[in-house]
């Protein structure tokens, strides 16, 4: 394997694993399971601080991190030929 195959694997790995737990970080928005059992009367009215909108900014930059580093690595086996 190539250095830069290693090197997209690795951060493909990480960016994995942070997007994860930046999901998981995540304030639910109802409507879910809970809800049907009565545990959704919270209300929020769509309201998200400061935390919550750089949480979504991370979440997405993430994410677009973990989707370029799939099709880097899509691109180099395609065209390593291996």
């Amino acid at each position: 394997m190539t250095v830069v195959t290693i090197i997209c694997q690795v951060i493909l790995v990480l960016t994995s694993a942070f997007l994860i737990l930046l999901i998981l970080m995540h304030k639910g928005k109802g409507g879910g399971l809970s809800d049907l059992f009565g545990g959704g009367f919270s209300s929020n009215l769509g309201s998200s601080g400061v935390a919550e909108k750089n949480l979504n900014m991370f979440t997405v930059i993430v994410g677009i991190v973990w989707i370029t580093m799939v099709l880097a690595l899509s691109l180099i086996h395609k065209f390593a030929g291996s």
